[in-house]
């Protein structure tokens, strides 16, 4: 079968996509499938051995009010550890006097904000493919707390990141967004959260009040964990969540119920001062759970549990009253409920098991033989002999004995649940990854046998396609994948993909795989039944593939290869550095071999064959009284003219990539990138630190002149005056926001206000005269095109374009950089 370049290629990206759509089907997890309900379900009746229990309403509240202040990027040890004891003394105080329970809630990557605060108001635990789902559609359209509130009829207020106002549009009644994305302002972005504190802590209008502090993750992200603005920041926190409860504590002697205050992170800080990734430092983040119904006897601090951190959401949802939300993964954190009586605390864990165990029906096939599913139907049962013996009436030391068995049953149980369910959100489906890896692999192996082919001008390949496909190694191929697919499908624990589409579907992807590996086996017999060892096809191989082609193919391939291991992606630039010196030492070779060694030699020869040919021609007409000089100062003559060109451009040859590697290694020392070296100083810290505005100063304004005489060599007068203006202002500029430092500045202070303010205006003035003078240009060559054409100048319009272009840039570098004009 002979097909064009064009339909194999696209034969070749479909058949690509397909492999890697079926592989990221299996590589990303997908979230767990909730209860299918056409209405909400009232909640579990309470279990009862023969008898009709009369519970069958949702508990009453625990807490009346409840707020939350998330810090974003609070680590642990930024609470419990040495910095929590300097910085955080008041949280410290809650701890050592039992005001509090201390968590240290483990967040699944990626830890990221957005999946992690899904994670907190659902229970769920969000993938990496999230994140990509939630970009064109941010509505959270899952089962959460903020929608049962709402449904309740609860008032919500949020004050801090409008990530939450993404997700839950239209459920808070008064809400006031933060942007995250102006990294440098650590200061201002919770001002504003903390600037409606006291009005609202005042009001009596609302049940649930969520804060979400953005100030520390933009520290982390800009000094990382050990910056000296880490202290004050930690401070500022534990100043906020005094204010809040010293104002909660003062509510409560006129309220029935107590409040809740919980602190918590979202995600960690890792030691770079990101976050994203899976380190301990990533995912530990601490939760306390502050309230004057937690109160114990002092000096009973014990070191924090580690717990999940979609436990907050069913705990949440208990204390309010209100259903566990469908697909949460949580349990109930029990040291919230352990005050309550012994038959509240068993509901509350009755229904939490009731909804874990109805969400591991609807995932797990074989449910029934969950360990997790057989525990809680062992607690149930002996719920109902408890409940039959307490509806009798029957007080004993039997009765307390029976309850506290029963309660160990269930939180086992809940912890089995949580832990089957956990798997099956985070368990890859490999089957899917390697069909899909498989099919990949053959397209590519098929791409690089269509290689030497794809190089020529007329490009056609033939495919054995029909040849192929009727081959005894198809058929017993398609048996063989198909007894595979059978095997895993029966024997598989999990839903696999593959497993879940119809048969036929199945079979079509096996014979694809097939016929790709067929298809692979015959060009590989062609090619090596091709193969002479005569030294013709060696030379014509060798004139194929040079060295470069080779290195520039291994080079890609082990490029890519890389990019399966974490630590080379967050390192990607030192393979660059890699591969871009060993092609400059090639090409660097390859060019010495063709100027020394091979055919610049050969082309010499004949310009000197050609050039004793010419002087030869030119004796014949010596006898027709001509002066005519002799051949040997022709032939000097002409071979200096004709080789003086060919030597220089010989050497500048030579000598580029040797240039290239000396740019490349300028280039490595201005910056360090990366995670393992960028806490080395280099030379790009060198020049913006403050010792060295000079030197700075003096670069920028030889950089800003090799600008000029670069650009401006083919415009007017006009055209020059107006970009010299305009690159004068980009450097006034800059001296106004204290980057450099003009020739009258001798201190290296920075400026005063009010200089700044002149600068910055003497700045936009010079930058305004830019389009004015292309505005100029444009009119005159429109005149001139409009009224008299033969006299049209496209020069002028050329400049006047080349200003507006570069009017453009200076404009957009200034409105990039306005928020940092003056500071204070």
């Amino acid at each position: 079968m002979r097909l064009g370049s064009g339909v194999f290629a696209a034969c070749c990206v479909v058949i690509q996509v397909l492999g890697v759509a079926v592989f990221l089907r299996g590589f990303f997890p997908v979230s767990l499938r909730p209860v299918s309900q056409v209405q909400p379900q009232p909640p579990a009746p309470e279990p009862a051995a023969g008898t009709s229990s009369n519970w069958t309403q949702l508990p009453p509240a625990i807490f009346r009010k409840v707020i939350i202040m998330l810090v974003d990027a609070l680590r642990d040890d930024f609470v419990f550890g040495s910095k929590g004891v300097q910085f955080m003394p008041y949280t410290k105080y809650l701890m050592e006097k039992g005001f509090a329970h201390n968590f240290i809630a483990e967040a699944k990557p990626p830890t990221v904000t957005m999946p992690r605060i899904k994670a907190l108001m659902t229970g769920s635990i969000p993938g990496f493919i999230d994140v990509v789902m939630n970009f064109n559609s941010p509505v959270l359209l899952e089962d959460n707390l903020i929608g049962q509130a709402k449904a309740a009829g609860k008032r919500v207020i949020f004050y801090g990141d409008d990530t939450w106002i993404k997700l839950f549009p239209k459920h808070f009644v008064e809400y006031d967004g933060t942007t995250s994305f102006f990294v440098p302002d650590f200061k201002e972005v919770d001002d504003n959260v903390t600037r409606h504190l006291d009005t609202v802590l005042k009001r009596e209008d609302w049940d649930i009040l969520i804060l979400h502090y953005l100030g520390l993750d933009h520290i982390g992200h800009l000094t990382g964990p050990h910056s000296s603005l880490i202290g004050p920041k930690l401070k500022e926190m534990d100043y906020i969540l005094k204010k809040i409860h010293i104002s909660l504590l003062s509510k409560e002697k006129e309220a029935s119920l107590p409040h809740l205050l919980v602190l918590c992170g979202d995600h960690g800080m890792s030691e770079a001062g990101g976050h994203g990734a899976s380190s301990v430092e990533e995912v530990s983040t601490p939760l306390l759970l502050i309230s004057s119904a937690f109160h114990r006897k002092m000096g009973n601090l014990q070191p924090p549990k580690h717990v999940q951190q979609t436990d907050l959401a069913a705990t949440l949802a208990v204390g309010l009253g209100l259903p566990i939300p469908k697909n949460s993964v949580g349990s109930i954190l029990y040291p919230v409920v352990e005050k309550r009586t012994m038959r509240e605390q068993l509901r509350f864990l009755h229904l939490n098991s009731v909804q874990l165990s109805r969400l591991l029906q609807e995932n797990v096939p074989m449910y029934e033989k969950d360990p997790g599913f057989q525990q809680f139907k062992v607690s149930e049962k002996l719920h109902g002999n408890w409940i039959k013996l307490y509806l009798e009436g029957n007080n004993s030391e039997v009765l307390l004995n029976l309850g506290k068995k029963v309660l160990k049953q269930y939180l086992d149980a809940l912890k089995t649940l949580s832990m089957s369910l956990s798997k099956q959100v985070a368990q890859y489906d490999m089957y899917s990854m390697m069909v899909g890896a498989i099919i990949v692999l053959e397209i590519t192996i098929l791409l690089l046998l269509s290689t030497p082919k794809a190089l020529c001008q007329n490009a056609a390949f033939e495919i054995p396609l029909s040849s192929s496909s009727f081959s005894l190694l198809f058929y017993l191929m398609v048996l063989i994948l198909s007894a595979v697919h059978v095997i895993i499908c029966t024997s598989a624990e999990r839903t696999c993909f593959l497993c879940s589409i119809s048969w036929l579907m199945a079979v079509g992807v096996m014979m694809l795989i097939s016929a790709l590996l067929c298809v692979i086996v015959a060009l590989l017999t062609k090619t090596f039944e091709n193969v002479r060892p005569s030294a013709q096809n060696l030379a014509a191989s060798s004139s194929g593939w040079s060295e470069l082609d080779l290195l520039i193919l291994f080079g890609t391939l082990g490029h890519v290869l890389s990019l399966g291991a974490s630590s080379f992606i967050e390192e990607e630039h030192q393979t660059w550095y890699f591969l871009i010196n060993t092609l400059c030492l090639a090409l660097g070779h390859e060019v010495f071999r063709n100027h020394f060694l091979g055919k610049d030699l050969d082309h010499n020869l004949a310009v000197e064959q050609n050039i004793k040919k010419n002087a030869k021609n030119v004796l014949q007409y010596k006898n027709d009284y001509v002066d005519v000089p002799e051949t040997s100062k022709i032939y000097k003559a002409s071979s200096s003219m004709e080789l003086l060109p060919k030597v220089y451009e010989k050497w500048l040859q030579l000598a580029s990539p040797w240039f290239i590697l000396i740019c490349c290694r300028l280039l490595r020392t201005l910056n360090q990138t990366g995670v393992q070296w960028a806490h080395r100083l280099d030379f790009g810290h060198w020049l913006t630190s403050s010792d060295h505005k000079i030197e700075l100063s003096v670069l920028t304004c030889l950089s800003l002149i090799m600008i000029f005489v670069l650009v401006q060599r083919r415009c007017s007068s006009v055209s020059k005056v107006a970009m010299a203006l305009g690159l004068l202002g980009v450097f006034c500029y800059r001296a106004a926001i204290g980057n450099v430092l003009l020739p009258w500045q001798r201190d290296r202070k920075s400026i005063s206000k009010s200089s700044a303010i002149s600068h910055a205006s003497f700045c936009y003035a010079l930058i305004c005269s830019i389009p004015v003078s292309a505005y100029i240009i444009l009119v005159t060559s429109l005149r001139y095109h409009l009224f008299i054409w033969s006299v049209f100048s496209p020069k002028l319009l050329y400049e006047g374009v080349h200003l507006f272009i570069t009017a453009t840039i200076c404009v957009f570098f200034i409105v990039m950089d306005q928020t940092n004009l003056i500071k204070p």
